[in-house]
């Protein structure tokens, strides 16, 4: 009876080395512009695990090491390609553990840094040392992907030297045979990558915490280093983090300039010379910077590096630290055209103001078929609604104006309290973080509703109807007299200003509201000569709000008018120093 017989050693090698290399050209000559790359890599990464499979179903010999090692780099780096940290990281292990058993080392329980010194010092002088510098690259990728920087730091010294080392290792593996197993990426190349990948991630947490100043060595070694443009400009961007944080401004700008032209569109560069614009108060650069980060991120879709389809390992895969990220993160687009409509009203650009909030507005109901899921970095819709509203009677379009606040109206008067009590802060805590959700709810509605009667009254009063400005103040006073206050052990009172500090900011809001409200309703009855009612309110608007200096010159017309000429002069005389005080 005969035996089949089992395949040489060398023809199973040779079987195994042919599939392998199989593989590796099915992802070298795949379309690089297919969208599907990381289906590519799910089957590419499926043959590859049965191919280790037989492979590793015999005893670790030596005779097959390089081929082993080999197909565990290629597995390793399928892996981390589809982010499967773990995966790569398990087989590993229990590859340095077959590698020992190799060299009759028994594996040991330590640190992986510990075992990594132990491999390659039994490994040094033996055939397949090149194939064991490639897995500590792929052990340098892990790392550097679940941020163990202190793991990388405990070889530093091998992955400084690792670039010189692997060139030429690979480079004489390759004379000894042409028959040698594939790599789906050359070890140099991944070693470029992650030299530069480290220093940027290694220079980030120093900024993370503080240590600048390191930071910029790293960053700068960084710049000289062979990589992909986006990492280039990433060196630049955080060097100019650097920069604009101890206190060098302009150098700061140069390299976030120099991170645009590298890899134009940068946000975040763009972002953050918006930021030292703004701290150092140039407007005008500022709103130009808000503008043309706004068109950028309509234009692009993302602010990190993303994958490119020629690359199995993406910058993206590898950057994942927390404090980058931190460093990195933009405003949304709407976030950004919100910020640029506000500059715009606060500096006098009205008609580009009302454009931004109506675009903003068209864009908010757009999104999603026109169910929008609030970013919380914007304010609520109805105060959107009410800042354009502003922006539109500034412009001298008050019956625009008036619609949108009839849209806060429709959407907030059914749901307004009967009453609501603002109660006094714990110490340090600001009113609005103590209260319950429904609460807040309840205050924000009341003042959302009374703005918009506000602003429907300064409407009226600039179409001069008078008697529909009176009409719009009583609607936004009858809501703000619903209003109590409560200090710590006492009882519900109605508001004064003598209540109001920094700590109790609705309050603030509230007697604002009330004294614009009492002194639009007094001049509206000023401008139909019912003085009496006008001298009333301007007095309360008052009251509530000392600092309104149109209630105090108007209180000052009314009494001049009734004949009351001492008073009238006293009170312009203190309405006018009010008025010097505050723009000093």
């Amino acid at each position: 009876m005969s035996t089949k017989r089992q395949p040489s050693p060398s023809k199973l090698s040779d079987r195994w080395i042919e599939e392998n290399n199989e593989f590796v050209n099915k992802w070298k000559n795949r379309d690089v512009s297919s969208r599907e790359q990381n289906h590519t890599i799910l089957l590419l990464s499926s043959d590859f695990h049965k191919l280790l499979q037989k492979i590793q179903g015999l005893p670790p010999l030596e005779d097959y090491a390089q081929l082993e090692l080999c197909v565990v780099y290629n597995v390793c780096l399928l892996s981390i390609g589809l982010s499967k940290m773990s995966e790569a990281e398990i087989l590993l292990a229990q590859t340095m553990d077959r590698v020992l058993q190799m060299t009759g080392v028994e594996p040991m329980a330590s640190s992986p840094p510990d075992v990594w010194h132990t491999v390659l010092t039994s490994m040094e002088k033996r055939a397949v040392n090149s194939s064991v510098q490639n897995l500590l690259c792929v052990q340098w990728a892990i790392w550097l992907a679940n941020c163990s920087l202190e793991a990388i730091e405990g070889l530093q010294g091998e992955f400084s030297s690792l670039s010189t080392r692997v060139q030429d290792l690979t480079s004489e593996a390759r004379h000894i045979s042409s028959n040698t197993p594939l790599l789906v990426m050359e070890p140099k190349n991944l070693v470029q990558l992650l030299e530069i990948c480290t220093l940027i991630t290694q220079g980030a947490e120093k900024i993370n915490e503080g240590r600048s100043s390191e930071a910029l060595t790293c960053l700068q070694a960084a710049s000289t280093l062979p990589a992909p443009r986006t990492l280039v400009a990433y060196t630049h961007l955080l060097s100019g983090f650097c920069l604009a944080h101890t206190g060098r401004p302009q150098m700061a700008l140069q390299c976030f300039r120099k991170a645009v032209e590298i890899d134009f569109p940068s946000v975040c560069a763009l972002y953050q010379s918006l930021l030292i614009f703004r701290r150092q108060g140039d407007t005008q650069a500022e709103i130009q910077m808000l503008g043309l980060l706004h068109s950028t991120l309509m234009s692009t879709s993302t602010t990190e590096p993303g994958k490119t389809s020629d690359q199995l390992l993406s910058w993206s895969v590898l950057l994942r630290s927390q404090a980058l990220r931190g460093l990195l993160s933009v405003p949304t687009a709407l976030c950004v055209l919100h910020s640029l409509a506000q500059k715009c009203v606060l500096h006098s650009r009205v008609s580009e103001a009302v454009e931004h909030y109506l675009d903003l507005l068209a864009a908010i109901h757009s999104k999603e078929n026109g169910v929008w899921s609030e970013d919380p970095h914007l304010p609520r819709l109805p105060e959107l609604y009410l800042e354009a509203g502003t922006s539109l009677l500034l412009a001298k379009r008050p019956v625009d104006c008036m619609t949108l606040c009839d849209e806060v109206i429709s959407t907030t008067a059914e749901l307004l309290p009967e009453h609501v009590v603002l109660e006094e802060p714990e110490e340090g805590v600001e009113a609005p973080a103590v209260r319950a959700e429904g609460e807040q709810d309840q205050v924000a509605m009341l003042f959302w509703t009374g703005a918009a009667y506000l602003v429907q009254g300064h409407c009226y009063c600039h179409m001069q109807d008078w008697k529909q400005a009176v009409t719009h103040y009583t609607r936004c006073i009858n809501l703000l007299v619903k209003v109590r206050f409560k200090e710590k052990g006492g009882q519900p009172q109605v508001p004064t200003a003598d209540m109001v500090d920094e700590k109790r900011t609705d309050l603030q809001i509230l007697q604002r509201m009330k004294g614009l409200s009492l002194a639009g309703r007094g001049i509206s009855f000023a401008h139909t000569d019912q003085l009496g009612h006008a001298l009333r309110d301007l007095k309360l608007s008052l009251q509530a709000f000392e600092e309104c200096v149109g209630a105090g010159l108007w209180c000052g017309e009314v009494l001049w008018r009734l004949n009351r000429k001492q008073e009238a002069a006293a009170i312009w005389e203190k309405t006018w120093s009010i008025s010097k005080h505050s723009v000093e």
